[in-house]
């Protein structure tokens, strides 16, 4: 059973490693007038663009890795955390379908398109926000570093969003500390479900 977790864990692990580089370099593959400080991971992956494949692919991998993760920690999270973070990954594989329009203005793009993206991205952020909030609830008497860290990422998902609207020159920088903290708490799970201290593992 534990070799099991311990597959599990590393292939989980690869996943989102294997987005998290994707979207890391993405930006050095953009065209002229794209900058990772001002635009976001999503305009790496807009319509029309070259390479915008890179970007994608990090949204793939990072969907299908907490998808991953949720199947193997749902007994430990149970249905209402479950449910969100579930939702995380299939909205976070529709942004690798959808795509949002091109910061450039003179692109064509498919303002259907645009919208079914900008639909699905922000219901990644709610679902992200929504799945932390139910296990730091249900963690309340849990080991305090990993209710700290809950606290932490849920802080996270409000004030990055909202400094992103206070400064959009800098909205590029503030959502990949968005994603950045995602990344780890996923990967805190991932080494919780392959981990014997995991007290929840059982029903």
């Amino acid at each position: 059973m534990w070799g099991d977790r311990i597959h599990s864990g590393i292939g989980i692990a690869v996943c989102l490693s294997a987005s998290a580089l994707a979207l890391a370099v993405a930006p050095a593959f953009m065209p002229e007038g794209y900058s990772w400080v001002t635009h976001t991971t999503s305009q790496s992956a807009a319509q029309g663009v070259e390479a915008a494949w890179i970007a994608r692919l990090g949204f793939l991998s990072f969907g299908l890795g907490v998808i991953w993760v949720t199947a193997e920690r749902r007994v430990a999270w149970r249905r209402w955390a479950s449910v969100f973070h579930a939702g995380f990954g299939a909205f976070m594989v529709a942004t690798a379908v959808f795509s949002t329009r091109s910061w450039d203005a003179a692109m064509p793009y498919n303002p259907v398109e645009d919208a079914i993206h900008s639909a699905t991205a922000t219901l990644v952020g709610f679902c992200f926000a929504f799945g932390v909030l139910a296990l730091l609830l249900r963690r309340r008497k849990e080991q305090f570093a990993v209710r700290w860290f809950d606290l932490f990422a849920l802080s996270a998902t409000v004030a990055l969003p909202a400094a992103m609207t206070l400064l959009p020159q800098f909205a590029g920088v503030f959502q990949r500390l968005m994603f950045l903290v995602a990344y780890v708490w996923y990967l805190r799970e991932d080494y919780l479900l392959s981990s014997h201290s995991d007290r929840h593992a059982r029903p």
